[in-house]
């Protein structure tokens, strides 16, 4: 299959990457080998990451593609890497789906510690904490270079720890890693709100890196599970969580820009991953309008309108809709919206992408296709031209 969509070499901006049985054990230093995230087998026989010896961080991956290419449905994760597609974990079975999806490029996320490093959070020993982390991004340096100009891995920091996240900041920079995934809710672990001042050097610093700041989706304190009633389902409360979780980061999008953030600094990029677009130019709208009619002496730090922060320097990803893409580009913005797959998630983009986004962008104008499904996201994270397929 061409690497090519409409003639441009797509890079897809969320797909995440099932870490390995041995990532910690394989790296950590040799005090921490038994205590790092490693498999053991429950009661059940269930494959189920751990930390220490009673610590349970989850199933080994939301990944439900399976090995013989088919999708599972119906389940937030296989049972076993075994079953599951070594695309997930396997830089060059990785690059060979790319092939196959005719994705040329790929931002990746993690599973293991939340899309936000969030999960370590729960480990009290505090250097066990920073070393799960940065043995974390010691690994996706390792991804991204086996994976030729391709795979490009966003950096953890240990946001528990604002000092050591400046410097692990330094540290992914070094390494060549082109962004990191943020936690969105500090505050719920006892930390304080992302526009406190405390946060000043962390912010300095990606400023300073050019650095681009992303909020996932599930990068937090896990508000979506407070959101729906008891009495549901597996697959019912898998459906409507992910519904929820969209729409945790209009909280997300109008704490930067009302709080100043934005205003502050004015060259930081934040991207709103894995949220859909939309409803997007509803919040816009309803930021503006509400900006307008209910704060009109308060604007200190304020100095345009919300839309204006958001078209600067926010940016969203779709991929499942037909609607969004087709009839909210314009009203979004057209540099301010990018293209992924989620593979290899539940509500993954699989194995249909190249289709999908044919379909869906094929009335728009040539230079907002470009736009959408290279050149925002070349120009955000910094990366290299589209290598040849393999």
């Amino acid at each position: 299959m061409s690497l090519t969509v409409h003639g441009i070499p797509v890079i897809d901006i969320d797909s995440h990457y099932t870490e390995p049985p041995d990532l910690w054990t394989s790296r950590a230093p040799a005090k921490y080998k038994d205590k790092v995230p490693h498999i053991v087998l429950n009661e059940a026989g269930e494959q189920r990451w751990q930390v220490l010896d009673d610590i349970d961080f989850g199933p080994p991956g939301f990944t439900v593609v399976r090995e013989d290419g088919r999708k599972q449905y119906g389940t937030i994760s296989l049972g076993s890497f075994e079953e599951m597609s070594k695309a997930a974990t396997e830089p060059k079975a990785r690059l060979k789906l790319l092939d196959d999806l005719g994705i040329a490029q790929q931002i990746v996320y993690p599973n293991v510690a939340g899309f936000g490093s969030q999960n370590f959070i729960r480990i009290e020993d505090a250097e066990l904490r920073n070393v799960c982390c940065t043995t974390y991004n010691d690994a996706i340096a390792e991804l991204q270079e086996e994976g030729k100009g391709r795979l490009f891995p966003q950096g953890l920091v240990p946001f528990w720890d604002i000092p050591a996240a400046v410097e692990e900041l330094g540290r992914i920079h070094d390494m060549g890693l082109t962004g990191i995934t943020m936690c969105d809710t500090p505050e719920a672990f006892g930390l304080p709100y992302l526009n406190d001042p405390a946060w000043d050097p962390f912010w300095d610093t990606c400023a300073a890196l050019d650095m681009p700041v992303n909020f996932h989706i599930g990068a937090g304190a896990g508000v979506a599970d407070k959101l729906i009633w008891d009495g549901y389902g597996p697959q019912r409360r898998l459906a409507m969580g992910s519904i929820c979780l969209f729409i945790t980061n209009f909280k997300v999008i109008i704490n930067l820009i009302f709080s100043g953030l934005c205003e502050r600094y004015p060259t930081l990029n934040f991207v709103s991953v894995e949220s859909g677009i939309g409803w997007v130019p509803f919040l816009l709208e309803a930021m503006d309008y509400q900006f307008e009619e209910t704060v009109p002496t308060e604007r200190d730090g304020l100095s345009m309108k919300p839309s204006e922060y958001f078209r600067r320097q926010i940016y969203a990803s779709f991929w499942f809709e037909d609607f969004g893409p087709r009839a909210t580009i314009e009203a979004i913005g057209e540099d301010n919206v990018m293209f992924e797959t989620d593979f290899p998630h539940p509500t993954c983009l699989y194995p249909r992408a190249q289709e999908h986004v044919t379909s869906v962008l094929t009335d728009l104008d040539e230079g907002i296709r470009r736009k959408v499904l290279r050149t925002t996201a070349e120009r955000i994270y910094h990366l290299p031209p589209a290598p040849t397929a393999n």
